[in-house]
This record gives structure tokens, sequence and C-alpha cells, in this order.
């Protein structure tokens, strides 16, 4: 079997670099005319899973808004996981877990493992217990050939101290900050996979200044890049590379409410003309 990594390539090659975020916010589901509901977020997931099939490569459900229903939005997160994969399309489960021990063990087996009723080929992580409190979940990762994307440099403000600051980690260089240990790490778990692009990476905004975060093209390369913030958040497709420079081809660029929007009758036109203009951006 191929790795992550490899099939994110293939998918990014193909498809170009536009992700479809599945969010089904209350107000999206009264837009479309969907019950208020696990129901209608559950309908709400499928179709959009129909619109991205074949002319995106990689979309990403965002668990709170199923889990919010309990076991009856689980159940409907676990038949849109299954009908996205299904459909060939990489699947990101977006769901921001982090901890220690067995706890992480458990998520881990959830989100990553074979066969598990909520299995994605990857899971978004949390690092802020510690970046080796997610070892055994990124190893068990690459064991199963699933990937994960790690928060390193998030785009929201009140991230700006944390993710900034500086480590005291003897084992780190002096002046490394939070952002670039993290990716760094992560860089780490991709040494001597095959292929051009690793099975461990990053989440960074596409609104925020990589510099600011230690987060050089030198620091990112080679690494899978998540970057949420195009479309409604303020990044253009045309930013792409002018945000992300070299590692501009790694990034998996992710918009949700500026296609959602669309609406259930316009959202796969929606999806080709925003995914043109991704690829435009990269081909410029």
């Amino acid at each position: 079997m191929t790795t992550f990594g490899q099939r994110l390539r293939d998918a990014l090659a193909e498809h170009g670099p536009l992700c479809v975020g599945i969010d089904p916010h209350a107000s999206l589901l009264e837009a479309w005319g969907l019950d208020a509901g696990a129901a209608g977020t559950r309908e709400f997931g499928l179709r959009v899973v129909e619109a991205a099939a074949g002319r995106v490569g990689v979309v990403k459900p965002q668990v709170s808004f199923f889990e919010r229903f309990g076991s009856a939005g689980f159940a409907a997160l676990e038949d849109v996981l299954s009908a996205a994969r299904a459909a060939g399309l990489v699947v990101i489960a977006d769901a921001k877990r982090g901890d220690i021990g067995t706890t992480m063990e458990g998520y881990t087996a959830a989100w990553l493992h074979p066969g598990s009723p909520l299995e994605a080929d990857a899971v978004t992580l949390s690092p802020y217990l510690g970046p080796d409190s997610l070892q055994k979940t990124l190893t068990t990762a690459l064991r199963l050939d699933k990937g994960a994307f790690i928060l390193a440099a998030t785009s929201n403000p009140e991230a700006l101290p944390v993710q900034t600051a500086l480590t005291v980690d003897a084992a780190a260089d002096e002046g490394q900050r939070v952002a670039e240990r993290v990716a760094r790490d992560a860089g780490w778990y991709n040494v001597g996979l095959p292929g051009a692009l690793g099975s461990i990476g990053v989440v960074v905004g596409a609104t925020v200044d990589r510099a600011a975060f230690g987060l050089s093209d030198i620091v990112l390369a080679g690494t899978p890049i998540l970057a949420p913030g195009f479309g409604a958040q303020g990044a253009a497709p045309a930013d792409l590379k002018r945000r992300f420079g070299y590692v501009a081809a790694n990034v998996v660029a992710s918009e949700s409410r500026s296609i959602l929007s669309a609406g259930p009758g316009d959202i796969a036109a929606r999806i080709r003309q925003r995914a043109d203009l991704y690829r435009e951006s990269l081909d410029g």
C-alpha cells in the first residue's frame, strides 16, 4: 500500500490544492433547506461529498458540527466519512485531538485504524500537551499508511503569543519558536519515507506571517501543509504562491463557507470554479 503522503501527492497533482471543508453550520443547514439536526447534517455532508468527488482530491469534515448531535451525529459522520473514502477522496478528519497515554491511543484507534467506523485517511492533532505526547499516534499513523496534520501556526490571533513563544527545551536550539519546534518534529517523522511528500504534516493558517512563527521554506520542505484561511477568512487562490513560496506545492488549501454558501444547486459549479483558480495560481 502507498503511504498517505504518496496518496496526497497524487491527489494534489491530479486535482490541485483545493480541499473542500464539510462544515454543516446551523445557518447553512437552514439555507440549504435541511433539517437542523443529525439527519440534515448527514444529508448535507453526503451532498458535499457528491459535489466534490472528481472535482477535488481532498475533503475535510469538521467533526464538531457532527458530534454536537451526540450518537446520531457520529452516525451521520460515519456515513459521510465512508462515502467520501468510497468516492476516492482523501479524507482529513478535522478533530484536533491531543492528549497523553492511553487516551491518545483511543483517539488513534478511532480515527486512523482500518475498519474503525470513523476511519479517515488523516486526522488533525493538537501538540500543546507537548509534541512528544503525539509520538505513538504518529508512529502508528505511519505504520498504517495514514497521516496527521499537527497544529503549528493557526490563524486565530489569540494563538500568536503561544505559537511564537521561544522554547526552553534544552534539547532544542535556543531561540526556536514553538511553531517551528512543532514543524521540525513533524518533519523528522517524514525522513526516509518514499516520495516527495511526507505523511506527517502541519497546520499553517493561510493568513499568518510564516516568518513570525519561524516557519521558513527549509523547515517546511517535504512536509504536507493544511492551510485553512482561504476563502471566507480572507486569503485568495492568487495568494497561494505569495504566502507559501517554495513549499506552495505541498499546500492543501482548505475552503468551507465560501464554497458551501453556493447552496446545493450550485456547489458543484462553485467547487469546479475555485479548483480551477488554485490550479492556475500554481501554474502562473
